[in-house]
C-alpha cells in the first residue's frame, strides 16, 4: 500500500479480446538501484525509464535526506548528483520507505559502513516484514541496529565506524540481501564476498561494473562466488532503465487467458534471472513470441507478442522460484484458467513478501470457486479450464500490488466479476495499471460507495 489515501474497491468483469500495444513501466529493481547507485557515485547520474510508482519515489526522498541531489526533469527522466562512496550525510528525520522491502533493504545496507545513524519505518506492511535477514550480516561489518520484536520496523540502524569487509553466505536465496551486503562492503576496504547458493537476480552486480566497481562471479563447488573490491571510486552514469517483467507480468497473462486476445508489450527485459515466468508459461503451452531482441542499459531486453492461447498444468521447477518469485500470484491465475493441475514447489519465500502471498492467492482462488493445495514450501492449483473459474467473490489484498493486480486479472477471464477490496497499493510498483488495462479493452470500475 502506499499509505496515502482510503482503501479503494476495484472490480474486474469478463473482458472483450485484449487488443493494442502495452506500455509498461520501467523496472522496479532497477529504478531503486539506479537512484542509489547515482547517490553513490562521484558527478550526475542521468535516468531515463524511471518507474514513478510510490516505492521508487520514496527511494528518492531517502536519497536525498542522505545529501544526495535528486531532480526530476520530466516523466521517467530524472538525474543524481551523488556524495561519492562514503559520502552519505546523516538524515535529519525518519527515513519513510512505504511499501518497499527492496528500498529499506538496500539503503540500509547502503549506510551501514558510514559513521553514520539512521532510523527507518514504512507502511503497516513493511512492518510487519522481517529484517533480521539484512541487519544480522551488516553486524559483522561492524553496524548495530535496534528495533522491534522480532526484528521489524521502526528500526535505528547505526553504521560502522571502522567497518570491517565480510564474506556472507545468505541462508535464503535473495537478491535484496545479496545487494544489501554488497553495497555494505563499498565502504569497507579490502574484499567482500556474497555465497550464493542458489542464483538469484544479478541487477546489482552488472550495475556496480557499470558505473565503475571491481566485480567477480565465480562458479564454485561452494555456489556462486561474488567478489567486490571495495572503497571503489564510483563514476555517474546515464541509465535507460528497461520495462519491469514482473509489471509485464499481468498484460501479458490477462491476454493468454482472455479468448481472442493479441497484444504487443514492447521493451521488456530478458535478464535470465527475471525471466522464469516466461520460461514457465511457454511450458504451458502460452503463445509468445519474443521479437526484436536487444540490450538497453546493460540488459537484455525483447518485445513480447502475446496471444490467447489454450494453457494446461505443468510441474514447475523448484529451480526457477528466484527467477519469477514476484510472478507465481499472476502465474496461479493463470493456472486456474488451465487445464489440469500445476505444482508450484520452491515457493517459501513467498511467505514473507508483502504479504503472505501463498495464504492470500490460495483463500482468494478457493473464494473464486478454485481448488488449492498448500504447504509451506508448494502452491498446487487444480486448473479448470479455459472459461471455467466461476469467480464472483471479493478477494483480500492484504496490502499488496501484485496480489490485487491478479485477482483483477482473473476477473478478466471469470465467468463472474472478482473484486479486491483495496487497490491503492497497485500504486507502489504499476501506477498506470488501471488505464493501461483499460486501453487493451479490459473492464475494471471502482466502487464508488
Amino acid at each position: 500500500m502506499s499509505g496515502h489515501g482510503d482503501p479503494i474497491k476495484m472490480t474486474a468483469r469478463k473482458s472483450a479480446p485484449l487488443q493494442g500495444t502495452a506500455q509498461v513501466p520501467g523496472d522496479k529493481s532497477i529504478s531503486h538501484r539506479a537512484l542509489i547507485f547515482g547517490a553513490l557515485s562521484v558527478g550526475e547520474t542521468k535516468i531515463t525509464g524511471l518507474l514513478e510508482g510510490e516505492d521508487v519515489l520514496d527511494t528518492a526522498r531517502a536519497m536525498r535526506a542522505f545529501g544526495a541531489e535528486v531532480t526530476q526533469h520530466g516523466p521517467g527522466a530524472w538525474s543524481v548528483h551523488g556524495v561519492g562512496v562514503g559520502g552519505f550525510a546523516e538524515p535529519e528525520q525518519v527515513i519513510d520507505c512505504g511499501n518497499s522491502g527492496t528500498g529499506v533493504r538496500l539503503i540500509m545496507g547502503c549506510m551501514a559502513t558510514s559513521p553514520i545513524t539512521a532510523t527507518f519505518t514504512g507502511d503497516a506492511s513493511l512492518r510487519k516484514r522481517p529484517m533480521g535477514r539484512i541487519t544480522d550480516p551488516i553486524a559483522l561489518f561492524g553496524a548495530q541496529s535496534y528495533g522491534r520484536a522480532g526484528g521489524r520496523l521502526p528500526m535505528t540502524v547505526v553504521g560502522a565506524r571502522d567497518p570491517v569487509p565480510v564474506r556472507y553466505t545468505p541462508p535464503m536465496a535473495s537478491a535484496q540481501v545479496k545487494s544489501a551486503v554488497l553495497l555494505a562492503g563499498l565502504n569497507a576496504p579490502g574484499q567482500t564476498v556474497v555465497i550464493e547458493k542458489i542464483p538469484t537476480r544479478d541487477h546489482t552486480e552488472r550495475m556496480l561494473r557499470g558505473f565503475g566497481a571491481d566485480v567477480t562471479v565465480e562458479q564454485t563447488d561452494e555456489g556462486q562466488v561474488i567478489t567486490l573490491q571495495g572503497q571503489p571510486e564510483l563514476v555517474a552514469q546515464e541509465v535507460a532503465v528497461p520495462r519491469d517483467p514482473s509489471s509485464a507480468a499481468f498484460p501479458v497473462c490477462a491476454a493468454l487467458i482472455v479468448p481472442g486476445s493479441d497484444i504487443l508489450v514492447p521493451g521488456v527485459s530478458q535478464n535470465p534471472t527475471r525471466n522464469g515466468l516466461f520460461i514457465t508459461l511457454k511450458e504451458m503451452g502460452a503463445d509468445i513470441e519474443f521479437l526484436n531482441p536487444r540490450e538497453e542499459g546493460g540488459e537484455p531486453v525483447a518485445d513480447l507478442r502475446v496471444r490467447y492461447s489454450a494453457l494446461h498444468g505443468i510441474d514447475v521447477p523448484a529451480a526457477r522460484a528466484s527467477a519469477q518469485i514476484d510472478e507465481y500470484p499472476v502465474l496461479s491465475v493463470v493456472a486456474a484458467c488451465a487445464t489440469g493441475v500445476t505444482r508450484m514447489p520452491g515457493v517459501h519465500e513467498l511467505r514473507v513478501k508483502e504479504s503472505d502471498r501463498i495464504d492470500a492467492m490460495a483463500r482468494g482462488l478457493e473464494a473464486c470457486g478454485v481448488r488449492i493445495e498448500e504447504d509451506e514450501d508448494t502452491l498446487i492449483v487444480h486448473g479448470m479450464g479455459p472459461g471455467g473459474v466461476p469467480g464472483g467473490a471479493t478477494c483480500a489484498s492484504h496490502l499488496d500490488h501484485r496480489i490485487a493486480m491478479s485477482f483483477l486479472v482473473l476477473g478478466m477471464a471469470a465467468q463472474n466479476p472478482v473484486s479486491v477490496d483495496d487497490a491503492t497499493p497497485i500504486a507502489t510498483s504499476f501506477p498506470i495499471f488501471e488505464d493501461l488495462m483499460a486501453q487493451l479493452g479490459a473492464s475494471i470500475t471502482r466502487d464508488t460507495h
